[in-house]
């Protein structure tokens, strides 16, 4: 890959540089005096309906964050992306998970390799595993059909399972439940396995190289759970020729690491592989989702790639200046470097969308949370934003004070689906419409506030106004679907993906490393004998950890 182009040196941050200084934001007279402004600023993206007009943007702010993503190369190096360029400069890797849901039909040639072919082939094993659980033709080593499914994994092997299993249980299918245990805290996989009948119980441990500390260590206590249950129901006799053989018919694993899953007591042939292409928070479409396979169904989950490849090709087929991922990744740009946006909120308007937000933390933040440049030099602009949020409207009664009259600039993404999957009334009132008049009200309350003057109206002593007074002027973005299908929800993923990656762009980094979250964990595994006890490796620790070691150990209760 070529060398990043500096931002700050091109036409267009100039340019956008004179255009912040002179803005003054006043959504209220632009949309009185332009009556285009919301169907100018609106797109649509497969499925998705998104709004832009509620922007402290501008036509001519609009042209010079389009212009800034032609100069810094964006369309180039989302080619080089698609195309398998090793653009992951610092461990030498392609980058495609687009390849993940690219239809059977497609090719994608990558160092000699037919990627697409491999994907399917992959897809094809995780389906027929999916089938034989659901159809009850697996069966666990009492004969028992499989009830539970419990994935063990963390970061993208539990984020992005989790979300999604969430997002869609209106599509999860009559047959096994899933769980999910990421937790290095033995709380999760206790509190997980409390009520599980092991006998029905089929564990899928997901890592890559299969040594990932907590998800091995969860894995580990798993299998002793497992086998000591069927050892106190008999079931087992806990001879090594039994435990081997309930290992291999209660665990499978997604993970490249043969030698690694042998060893453990898995069947190689029951590891779902996947590539060093895929990232961890870019992999729940592929075998990484296998227990959404599970539990939706392979149809389902062919629905939910489907919508991923919707905006895909949207994202590579349309012109920047009505590329809904390339304006909602230069608007980011717009916020945190023109007016010092630190943090960025996603609130959806759908209850079974509780988790999103939380995926999106480590899609963006472990993604665009860098310092340095793909060349190795520092970077010349603020990069990143902390996202978090929460559904409406328990959102409303916990943060929202901040965003409506507090001093920070929170751009906020609303999303909303037009179809609930439960329509339910209170009384003669459609509920869903009640909860997408909040929706509304709240991007109109941010966008125009209330004056002095409209709160006096409403007879407000005077010395209260101020407190009442809306500022108005708060950024956000509305996006709307039909209903959360299981396209959908695959689209608003690959949505962020693409959001995220053009903001990456423009800064020049590498989206696709993670190596700011190595050295907690090598320094945890330097400290861990001190925390069991070792006088010597406590001796070694700075004041503070030591301080914090020696109250550890002088209160640990063992019982």
């Amino acid at each position: 890959m070529s060398a990043p182009v500096d931002p700050t040196t091109t036409p267009a941050w100039e340019k956008l540089t004179q255009l912040a200084a002179d803005l003054q934001p006043d959504l209220r007279g632009w949309f009185a005096t332009d009556p285009g402004r919301a169907e100018r600023f609106s797109f649509t993206a497969a499925d998705l309906y998104v709004d832009l007009s509620k922007n402290l943007v501008d036509d001519a702010v609009i042209a010079a964050l389009v212009e800034l993503g032609e100069q810094v190369g964006l369309a180039e190096r989302r080619d080089a992306m698609y195309a398998g360029e090793k653009i992951n400069v610092t461990e030498n890797r392609s980058v495609l998970h687009t390849a993940l849901r690219r239809p059977r039909t497609d090719s994608l040639v990558v160092d000699g390799t037919d990627v697409v072919v491999q994907v399917h082939e992959v897809l094809e094993a995780v389906y027929d595993f999916a089938n034989r659980v659901r159809s009850g033709e697996w069966k666990g080593v009492t004969g028992a059909q499989i009830k539970t499914v419990v994935n063990i994994g963390i970061g993208g092997s539990d984020l992005g399972p989790v979300m999604v299993y969430e997002a869609l249980k209106p599509y999860v299918q009559a047959g096994p439940e899933c769980r999910f245990v990421s937790n290095i805290d033995p709380t999760d996989v206790v509190e997980k396995t409390a009520d599980l009948n092991p006998a029905t119980t089929l564990f899928i441990v997901a890592s890559k190289t299969f040594t990932t500390l907590e998800t091995l260590t969860n894995a580990r206590m798993a299998r002793d759970w497992l086998l000591a249950k069927l050892r106190d129901a008999g079931a087992v006799d806990g001879s090594e020729r039994m435990d081997a053989d309930a290992i291999s018919k209660h665990f499978v694993a997604v993970s490249t690491a043969l030698d690694k899953v042998a060893a453990f007591g898995i069947d190689p042939a029951n590891a779902f592989g996947f590539w060093d292409w895929v990232g961890g928070r870019y992999s729940v479409d592929s075998a990484v989702g296998t227990s959404l396979a599970v539990a939706l169904g392979p149809d389902n989950f062919a629905d939910f790639l489907a919508g991923f490849n919707a905006i895909d090709r949207h994202f590579a087929q349309t012109p920047l200046a009505s590329n809904v991922p390339a304006l909602m990744g230069l608007l980011n740009v717009w916020y945190v470097n023109f007016f010092k946006a630190g943090s960025h909120a996603v609130l959806p308007y759908a209850q079974y969308l509780h988790r999103f937000a939380a995926y999106l933390q480590q899609l963006t933040m472990e993604s665009n949370g860098k310092g340095v440049r793909t060349d190795g030099s520092e970077v010349v602009t603020e990069t990143g934003e902390i996202f978090w949020g929460e559904p409406g409207t328990n959102g409303q009664h916990a943060f929202y004070q901040l965003i409506h009259q507090g001093t920070q600039l929170i751009p906020a993404d609303f999303i909303a689906v037009a179809t609930p999957a439960h329509p339910l009334k209170d009384g003669d009132a459609d509920v869903h419409e009640l909860f997408l008049a909040n929706f509304f009200a709240q991007t109109k309350a941010l966008a125009f506030g209330k004056t002095a003057d409209e709160v006096r109206a409403e007879g407000t002593a005077e010395a209260i106004v101020p407190a009442r007074v809306f500022p108005g002027n708060r950024p956000t973005t509305s996006i709307m679907a039909p209903a959360l299908t299981p396209s959908v929800v695959g689209q608003l993923i690959a949505l962020y993906e693409h959001i995220t990656f053009t903001q990456g762009v423009v800064w020049g980094i590498n989206s696709f490393d993670q190596w700011g979250v190595e050295l907690g964990k090598q320094l945890a595994m330097q400290i861990a004998p001190a925390v069991a006890g070792d006088a010597d490796a406590l001796a070694a620790q700075d004041a503070s950890t030591k301080a914090l070691v020696s109250y550890y150990l002088a209160n640990r209760d063992r019982g």
